[in-house]
Protein backbone atom coordinates (compact mmCIF):
# COMPACT_ATOMS: atom_id res chain seq x y z
CA UNK A 1 0.00 0.00 0.00
CA UNK A 2 1.61 3.29 -1.22
CA UNK A 3 1.33 6.40 1.37
CA UNK A 4 0.74 9.88 0.35
CA UNK A 5 4.17 10.58 -0.22
CA UNK A 6 5.29 7.63 -1.91
CA UNK A 7 2.03 7.99 -4.43
CA UNK A 8 4.24 10.97 -5.98
CA UNK A 9 7.47 9.30 -6.71
CA UNK A 10 8.11 7.43 -9.67
CA UNK A 11 11.28 6.18 -7.84
CA UNK A 12 12.47 5.80 -4.36
CA UNK A 13 16.06 3.58 -3.01
CA UNK A 14 16.72 3.81 0.51
CA UNK A 15 20.36 2.38 1.39
CA UNK A 16 20.51 0.60 -1.62
CA UNK A 17 23.64 -1.72 -2.00
CA UNK A 18 24.82 -3.96 -4.17
CA UNK A 19 28.31 -5.81 -4.13
CA UNK A 20 29.81 -8.68 -6.30
CA UNK A 21 32.87 -10.67 -6.37
CA UNK A 22 31.29 -12.87 -2.61
CA UNK A 23 31.39 -9.17 -1.20
CA UNK A 24 34.36 -7.70 -2.03
CA UNK A 25 33.58 -5.78 -5.19
CA UNK A 26 31.39 -3.07 -4.00
CA UNK A 27 28.97 -1.73 -6.94
CA UNK A 28 26.72 0.14 -5.17
CA UNK A 29 27.29 1.88 -2.05
CA UNK A 30 23.91 2.93 0.37
CA UNK A 31 22.64 4.75 -2.32
CA UNK A 32 19.08 6.45 -1.54
CA UNK A 33 17.14 8.92 -3.90
CA UNK A 34 13.79 9.78 -4.36
CA UNK A 35 12.67 10.48 -8.23
CA UNK A 36 8.99 12.35 -8.60
CA UNK A 37 6.79 10.76 -11.09
CA UNK A 38 6.83 12.40 -14.45
CA UNK A 39 10.98 13.74 -13.89
CA UNK A 40 13.54 13.61 -16.61
CA UNK A 41 16.27 12.18 -14.06
CA UNK A 42 20.13 11.52 -14.82
CA UNK A 43 22.12 9.33 -13.59
CA UNK A 44 25.58 10.80 -14.58
CA UNK A 45 29.29 9.22 -13.69
CA UNK A 46 32.04 7.37 -15.26
CA UNK A 47 31.93 4.17 -16.65
CA UNK A 48 32.37 2.07 -13.21
CA UNK A 49 30.53 4.35 -11.57
CA UNK A 50 27.53 1.95 -10.72
CA UNK A 51 24.98 3.42 -12.81
CA UNK A 52 24.21 -0.35 -14.89
CA UNK A 53 23.88 -2.05 -11.40
CA UNK A 54 21.69 0.07 -9.95
CA UNK A 55 19.06 0.23 -13.28
CA UNK A 56 19.57 -3.67 -13.22
CA UNK A 57 18.68 -3.60 -9.50
CA UNK A 58 15.61 -1.34 -10.16
CA UNK A 59 14.21 -3.14 -13.25
CA UNK A 60 14.33 -6.26 -11.20
CA UNK A 61 16.98 -7.81 -12.68
CA UNK A 62 19.72 -8.44 -9.97
CA UNK A 63 18.58 -8.83 -6.17
CA UNK A 64 20.18 -5.97 -3.89
CA UNK A 65 22.66 -7.47 -0.84
CA UNK A 66 20.58 -5.13 1.47
CA UNK A 67 18.22 -1.81 1.03
CA UNK A 68 15.03 -1.06 -0.27
CA UNK A 69 13.64 0.45 -3.18
CA UNK A 70 10.55 0.71 -5.44
CA UNK A 71 9.33 1.84 -8.58
CA UNK A 72 5.72 3.08 -9.49
CA UNK A 73 5.02 2.50 -5.76
CA UNK A 74 6.06 -1.42 -6.32
CA UNK A 75 8.86 -2.94 -4.17
CA UNK A 76 11.46 -4.75 -6.57
CA UNK A 77 11.90 -7.85 -4.65
CA UNK A 78 8.21 -8.63 -3.44
CA UNK A 79 6.14 -7.25 -6.86
CA UNK A 80 9.00 -7.63 -9.63
CA UNK A 81 6.85 -9.08 -11.76
CA UNK A 82 4.35 -6.32 -12.09
CA UNK A 83 7.42 -4.10 -12.13
CA UNK A 84 8.49 -6.05 -15.49
CA UNK A 85 5.38 -5.14 -17.06
CA UNK A 86 4.91 -1.43 -15.83
CA UNK A 87 8.45 -0.39 -16.94
CA UNK A 88 10.54 -0.06 -20.29
CA UNK A 89 14.45 -0.74 -19.86
CA UNK A 90 16.89 0.17 -22.66
CA UNK A 91 20.25 -1.49 -21.45
CA UNK A 92 23.89 0.01 -22.37
CA UNK A 93 24.61 -3.07 -25.10
CA UNK A 94 22.22 -3.25 -28.31
CA UNK A 95 20.06 -6.52 -27.11
CA UNK A 96 17.39 -6.91 -29.79
CA UNK A 97 17.42 -9.45 -32.47
CA UNK A 98 19.93 -8.67 -35.32
CA UNK A 99 18.77 -11.21 -37.77
CA UNK A 100 14.77 -10.16 -37.42
CA UNK A 101 13.49 -6.89 -39.24
CA UNK A 102 12.67 -3.69 -37.42
CA UNK A 103 8.80 -4.67 -38.00
CA UNK A 104 9.96 -8.32 -36.65
CA UNK A 105 11.63 -6.64 -33.39
CA UNK A 106 8.40 -4.58 -32.69
CA UNK A 107 5.85 -7.29 -33.64
CA UNK A 108 7.87 -9.51 -31.33
CA UNK A 109 8.46 -6.93 -28.33
CA UNK A 110 4.78 -5.96 -28.43
CA UNK A 111 4.04 -10.15 -28.26
CA UNK A 112 5.80 -10.27 -24.80
CA UNK A 113 3.25 -7.48 -23.52
CA UNK A 114 0.23 -9.26 -25.05
CA UNK A 115 -0.07 -5.88 -26.71
CA UNK A 116 0.00 -4.49 -30.48
CA UNK A 117 2.15 -2.03 -32.30
CA UNK A 118 -0.89 -0.49 -33.94
CA UNK A 119 -2.38 -0.50 -29.95
CA UNK A 120 0.29 2.22 -28.63
CA UNK A 121 0.98 3.47 -31.80
CA UNK A 122 0.69 7.32 -30.75
CA UNK A 123 3.35 7.08 -27.85
CA UNK A 124 6.20 5.60 -30.75
CA UNK A 125 4.94 7.53 -33.70
CA UNK A 126 7.40 10.28 -33.24
CA UNK A 127 10.00 7.72 -33.55
CA UNK A 128 8.86 5.00 -35.28
CA UNK A 129 8.78 7.96 -38.64
CA UNK A 130 12.13 7.85 -38.48
CA UNK A 131 12.43 4.21 -38.53
CA UNK A 132 10.03 3.02 -40.77
CA UNK A 133 11.86 3.16 -44.48
CA UNK A 134 13.90 0.50 -42.65
CA UNK A 135 11.37 -1.48 -41.46
CA UNK A 136 12.43 -4.34 -43.93
CA UNK A 137 16.02 -4.38 -42.91
CA UNK A 138 17.32 -6.70 -40.26
CA UNK A 139 18.45 -4.56 -37.01
CA UNK A 140 22.08 -5.71 -37.33
CA UNK A 141 22.38 -3.91 -40.33
CA UNK A 142 21.03 -0.79 -38.97
CA UNK A 143 23.47 2.88 -37.95
CA UNK A 144 23.92 3.34 -35.10
CA UNK A 145 21.38 6.19 -34.67
CA UNK A 146 18.81 4.18 -36.32
CA UNK A 147 19.54 0.95 -33.82
CA UNK A 148 18.97 3.59 -30.81
CA UNK A 149 15.52 4.40 -32.45
CA UNK A 150 14.60 1.05 -32.41
CA UNK A 151 15.49 0.03 -29.32
CA UNK A 152 14.00 2.92 -27.80
CA UNK A 153 10.13 2.02 -29.94
CA UNK A 154 10.59 -1.46 -28.13
CA UNK A 155 10.70 -0.07 -24.66
CA UNK A 156 7.64 1.38 -25.32
CA UNK A 157 5.99 -0.65 -26.93
CA UNK A 158 3.57 -1.33 -23.87
CA UNK A 159 3.26 2.07 -22.81
CA UNK A 160 5.52 2.01 -19.76
CA UNK A 161 4.76 4.19 -16.60
CA UNK A 162 9.03 4.13 -15.62
CA UNK A 163 11.11 4.50 -18.55
CA UNK A 164 15.02 2.79 -17.96
CA UNK A 165 17.77 3.83 -20.75
CA UNK A 166 21.06 2.96 -19.67
CA UNK A 167 23.55 4.95 -21.26
CA UNK A 168 21.25 4.93 -24.40
CA UNK A 169 23.61 7.76 -26.58
CA UNK A 170 26.77 6.48 -26.39
CA UNK A 171 28.84 5.30 -29.31
CA UNK A 172 26.47 7.40 -31.19
CA UNK A 173 27.12 10.94 -33.63
CA UNK A 174 26.26 14.23 -32.12
CA UNK A 175 23.09 14.56 -34.36
CA UNK A 176 21.93 11.13 -33.01
CA UNK A 177 22.18 12.55 -29.61
CA UNK A 178 20.46 15.49 -29.90
CA UNK A 179 17.70 14.07 -32.01
CA UNK A 180 17.32 11.19 -28.96
CA UNK A 181 16.72 13.96 -26.26
CA UNK A 182 14.42 15.66 -28.08
CA UNK A 183 12.24 12.47 -28.33
CA UNK A 184 13.03 12.40 -24.27
CA UNK A 185 11.46 15.83 -24.24
CA UNK A 186 8.08 14.61 -25.85
CA UNK A 187 8.27 11.46 -24.05
CA UNK A 188 8.58 13.38 -20.54
CA UNK A 189 5.20 15.87 -21.76
CA UNK A 190 3.26 12.19 -21.93
CA UNK A 191 3.54 11.54 -18.03
CA UNK A 192 6.66 8.71 -18.34
CA UNK A 193 9.18 8.85 -15.29
CA UNK A 194 12.18 8.58 -17.26
CA UNK A 195 16.09 7.89 -15.73
CA UNK A 196 18.92 8.61 -18.06
CA UNK A 197 22.47 7.30 -17.13
CA UNK A 198 25.39 8.52 -19.19
CA UNK A 199 28.41 9.37 -19.27
CA UNK A 200 28.39 12.53 -20.89
CA UNK A 201 28.23 15.40 -18.43
CA UNK A 202 26.84 17.92 -21.06
CA UNK A 203 23.98 16.00 -21.33
CA UNK A 204 23.54 16.78 -17.53
CA UNK A 205 21.77 20.01 -18.51
CA UNK A 206 18.94 18.03 -20.42
CA UNK A 207 17.81 16.66 -16.89
CA UNK A 208 14.87 18.24 -14.55
CA UNK A 209 17.13 17.01 -11.67
CA UNK A 210 20.63 14.73 -11.69
CA UNK A 211 22.48 12.65 -9.50
CA UNK A 212 26.31 12.26 -9.76
CA UNK A 213 27.81 9.05 -8.97
CA UNK A 214 31.44 7.47 -8.80
CA UNK A 215 32.62 4.57 -7.03
CA UNK A 216 28.98 3.31 -6.24
CA UNK A 217 27.88 6.42 -4.70
CA UNK A 218 25.59 9.36 -5.05
CA UNK A 219 27.90 12.31 -4.26
CA UNK A 220 25.16 15.15 -5.04
CA UNK A 221 21.55 15.10 -6.55
CA UNK A 222 20.29 18.50 -7.40
CA UNK A 223 19.28 20.19 -10.67
CA UNK A 224 22.13 21.04 -12.96
CA UNK A 225 21.54 24.72 -12.09
CA UNK A 226 21.92 24.61 -8.36
CA UNK A 227 24.52 22.33 -8.77
CA UNK A 228 26.85 24.88 -10.48
CA UNK A 229 25.30 27.47 -8.56
CA UNK A 230 27.11 25.67 -5.77
CA UNK A 231 30.44 25.20 -6.85
CA UNK A 232 32.71 26.69 -4.04
CA UNK A 233 35.38 28.95 -5.60
CA UNK A 234 36.15 30.94 -8.95
CA UNK A 235 37.15 28.94 -11.79
CA UNK A 236 40.16 30.43 -14.14
CA UNK A 237 41.05 28.54 -17.39
CA UNK A 238 44.20 28.92 -18.72
CA UNK A 239 46.50 27.67 -21.76
CA UNK A 240 49.77 27.65 -22.78
CA UNK A 241 52.30 26.97 -25.82
CA UNK A 242 52.90 23.95 -23.80
CA UNK A 243 50.51 22.93 -22.20
CA UNK A 244 51.83 19.42 -20.74
CA UNK A 245 54.71 21.43 -18.94
CA UNK A 246 52.02 24.25 -18.38
CA UNK A 247 49.57 21.23 -16.04
CA UNK A 248 52.37 20.05 -13.93
CA UNK A 249 53.91 23.12 -13.12
CA UNK A 250 50.41 24.23 -12.11
CA UNK A 251 50.14 21.56 -9.65
CA UNK A 252 53.48 22.95 -8.33
CA UNK A 253 52.04 26.21 -7.79
CA UNK A 254 51.69 26.72 -3.80
CA UNK A 255 47.90 27.76 -3.90
CA UNK A 256 47.16 26.00 -6.37
CA UNK A 257 43.20 23.83 -4.98
CA UNK A 258 42.76 21.62 -8.12
CA UNK A 259 43.92 21.75 -11.57
CA UNK A 260 42.37 19.66 -14.24
CA UNK A 261 42.93 19.37 -18.52
CA UNK A 262 39.78 20.49 -19.65
CA UNK A 263 39.84 20.19 -23.32
CA UNK A 264 42.05 22.42 -24.88
CA UNK A 265 43.11 24.57 -21.59
CA UNK A 266 42.80 23.54 -18.13
CA UNK A 267 40.78 24.57 -15.22
CA UNK A 268 42.13 25.65 -12.30
CA UNK A 269 41.11 26.89 -8.52
CA UNK A 270 43.27 28.50 -5.44
CA UNK A 271 43.21 28.54 -2.40
CA UNK A 272 42.40 31.77 -0.38
CA UNK A 273 46.11 32.56 -0.26
CA UNK A 274 46.38 32.51 -4.53
CA UNK A 275 46.10 35.08 -6.64
CA UNK A 276 46.00 35.21 -10.57
CA UNK A 277 49.22 38.00 -10.35
CA UNK A 278 50.90 35.28 -8.12
CA UNK A 279 50.26 32.44 -10.13
CA UNK A 280 51.20 34.06 -13.92
CA UNK A 281 54.35 35.24 -11.99
CA UNK A 282 54.65 31.76 -11.37
CA UNK A 283 54.76 29.66 -13.89
CA UNK A 284 56.63 32.66 -16.16
CA UNK A 285 59.20 32.25 -13.81
CA UNK A 286 58.94 28.41 -15.19
CA UNK A 287 59.54 29.26 -18.51
CA UNK A 288 56.05 29.38 -20.06
CA UNK A 289 54.78 31.96 -22.66
CA UNK A 290 52.02 32.76 -24.70
CA UNK A 291 49.77 32.71 -21.79
CA UNK A 292 45.70 33.18 -21.82
CA UNK A 293 44.23 33.21 -19.07
CA UNK A 294 40.58 34.13 -17.92
CA UNK A 295 38.03 33.63 -15.24
CA UNK A 296 34.87 31.31 -16.42
CA UNK A 297 31.91 29.65 -14.94
CA UNK A 298 31.74 25.86 -14.07
CA UNK A 299 30.25 23.19 -15.79
CA UNK A 300 28.73 20.46 -14.40
CA UNK A 301 32.40 18.20 -14.93
CA UNK A 302 34.08 20.90 -12.83
CA UNK A 303 31.31 20.25 -10.07
CA UNK A 304 31.80 16.73 -10.57
CA UNK A 305 35.69 16.69 -10.36
CA UNK A 306 35.30 19.03 -7.01
CA UNK A 307 33.26 16.78 -5.12
CA UNK A 308 35.12 13.60 -6.58
CA UNK A 309 38.23 15.37 -4.90
CA UNK A 310 36.39 16.05 -1.75
CA UNK A 311 35.30 12.40 -1.40
CA UNK A 312 38.62 11.08 -2.05
CA UNK A 313 40.20 13.40 0.23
Amino acid sequence: MESAGQSDMGVTCESLTKTYHKGTLLAVDQVSLSIKKGELFGLIGPDGAGKTTLFRMLTTLLLPDSGTATVDGMDIVADFRAIRNAVGYMPGKFSLYQDLTVEENLNFFATLFNTTVSANFDLIKDIYVQIEPFKTRRAGKLSGGMKQKLALCCALIHKPTVLFLDEPTTGVDVVSRKEFWEMLKKLRVQGITILVSTPYMDEATLCDRIALMQQGRIMEINTPQEIIDAFPRKLYAVKADDIYQLLKDARLYPDTQSCFAFGEYLHLTFTEQGTEERFLDFVAKKGHESIIFRAVEPTIEDCFMELMSKMNS
